[in-house]
């Protein structure tokens, strides 16, 4: 089970160190495990979390969220409700963040590496902040990037790639993640809060869908990636053969004689 900070679980969750102490203080979110004088924090707080806020950018006020969380938690086994918490804040992957500095990136990446560079990676979510270094999320995209680099790719286009799969993955995993939670709120707790009762067997679907969706992700990939290659070889070969022929015609008109 992950554990965090107060300051890198309210990174995390796109919020503010004062915001994790405000809804601790109004009682919305639980209390961290004391490690000395330092505050631990689990995957289960970061969910709620991340609730607290997608429901305070709805327009509900704190009062609003209290009493659903009341009516959530009224009767309910405090186990049972931080196994559905967790099993939404989990991370959807085994991968380690590594840490990294500049200097390092520089020598991995070259002269490409530039302040613009740089950015665009914060941007794009390869590169994290971490006072004089940076933290590296997802170290597999990360050594991918390197090794087309050493191809011949430019950082740039490294980056093109990693935009694309961003954004295309990210409307996909969106409509992917609506629809099946749909079916589970449907089908388990038609137009009402998830009851105390309920979680515990909500939780244990949601961990189920999700080896579900990556395997679904990387079968589809692997399809579209075969039949796009085939597609992009074919034209560039075709291309080689007009230019034979172009040659080879011209070879076969010779130098024009003396008139």
């Amino acid at each position: 089970m992950a554990e965090y900070r107060i300051d890198e679980l309210a990174r995390l969750a796109e919020s503010t160190v004062r915001n994790v102490r405000v809804y601790q203080d109004r009682g919305l979110l639980a209390p961290p495990r004391r490690q000395g004088r330092v505050g631990i924090y689990s995957e289960a707080h970061l969910a709620r979390l991340r609730l607290i806020g997608q429901l305070l950018r709805r327009g509900y006020t704190f009062a609003n969220i209290g009493e659903m969380f009341q009516v959530w938690e009224r009767g309910g086994d405090l186990s049972e409700i931080l196994g559905f918490e967790s099993a939404i804040g989990d991370a959807w992957t085994d991968e380690i963040a590594d840490y990294v500095g500049l200097g390092e990136i520089r020598e991995l990446f070259g002269k490409d590496v530039t302040p613009r560079t740089i950015r665009r990676a914060l941007e794009l979510r390869v590169l994290e902040r971490d006072g004089l270094r940076f933290r590296i999320p997802s170290p597999r995209l990360f050594h991918a990037g390197v090794e087309l680099v050493k191809l011949g790719m430019s950082v740039d286009s490294v980056l093109d790639i990693a935009e694309n799969l961003r954004h295309r993955i990210g409307d996909v995993s969106e409509h992917m993640v609506r629809t099946v939670t749909d079916h589970i709120v449907d089908e388990y707790t038609p137009g009402s809060v998830i009851r105390a009762d309920e979680v515990a067997q909500i939780a244990e679907l949601i961990r189920r869908v999700r080896p579900l969706a990556q395997q679904a992700v990387d079968a589809v990939l692997a399809q579209e990636m075969a039949h796009h290659l085939s597609d992009v070889m074919g034209d560039h070969f075709a291309e080689a053969l007009e230019e034979l022929r172009a040659h080879e015609s011209e070879d076969d008109e010779g130098p024009a004689g003396p008139s």
